[in-house]
């Protein structure tokens, strides 16, 4: 069915919602320095293994350089997946990283108790999982992670959670072989991101088609 252009705009301004959400539970993770989520382990390996011949690089570009090499493979492997809001999770993922890192870096950080930082690391688990249900529910497009379990997951008719785990695991043990920091809230994240995602999607799905039709509404 095709779309007008105000449904696309609102699609993807909900689209972006999610992606900030996620992003601040990406940081959640990563500030605690227990670990990262399954993808950042996967770009921290990249940055690291490139750290040793080339010089200032950030987390963030190195981010959106990763994705750029996944959108053209998948553009190869099945270009219907690739959608205007696919790109913008891709090339926008890592700067909010670098936003949300500084405007908390200086309350969360590796010297908290550990008894908050694991509760951060959940709440992390959790806000990322909620943030990219949004993101997939827009159907504007999705992140690397996502991205890859949906194709996948639609490829060989399996649940998305599960789907998910397998994904997960793979971009940390590449990260890790590369130098990714592998860590508690790594493992947590591999096992409990996806199936808690599976738990928000129907949730997500009511709130993306409310908003929807309350700023589709004709007056």
């Amino acid at each position: 069915m095709k779309r007008s252009m105000k449904e696309i705009v609102v699609r993807l301004l909900l689209l972006l919602m999610g992606l900030v959400i996620a992003h601040l539970g990406v940081t959640l993770f990563l500030l605690t320095e227990l670990g990262a989520d399954p993808f950042n382990v996967f770009v921290q390996g990249i940055f690291r293994t490139l750290q040793r011949g080339v010089g200032m690089l950030t987390h963030g570009y190195t981010h959106v350089s990763v994705c750029i090499i996944i959108i053209l493979l998948l553009l190869v492997i099945d270009r219907s997946y690739i959608k205007i809001g696919t790109v913008v999770c891709m090339v926008f993922g890592g700067p909010i990283i670098d936003f949300f890192t500084r405007m908390f870096g200086g309350v969360i950080h590796a010297g908290n108790p550990f008894a908050i930082r694991i509760l951060t690391l959940a709440a992390g688990c959790v806000i990322l999982a909620f943030g990219m249900t949004i993101v997939i529910k827009s159907d504007a497009g999705t992140g690397p992670n996502d991205l890859v379990a949906i194709v996948i997951s639609d490829k060989i008719s399996k649940p998305f959670g599960r789907v998910r785990i397998i994904v997960d695991f793979c971009f940390v043990a590449i990260g890790f072989v590369l130098g990714g920091a592998v860590g508690i809230g790594t493992i947590i994240s591999a096992f409990l991101v996806g199936p808690i995602a599976g738990v928000f999607l129907p949730y997500s799905e009511r709130i993306v088609d409310g908003l929807l039709l309350f700023l589709l509404r004709k007056k």
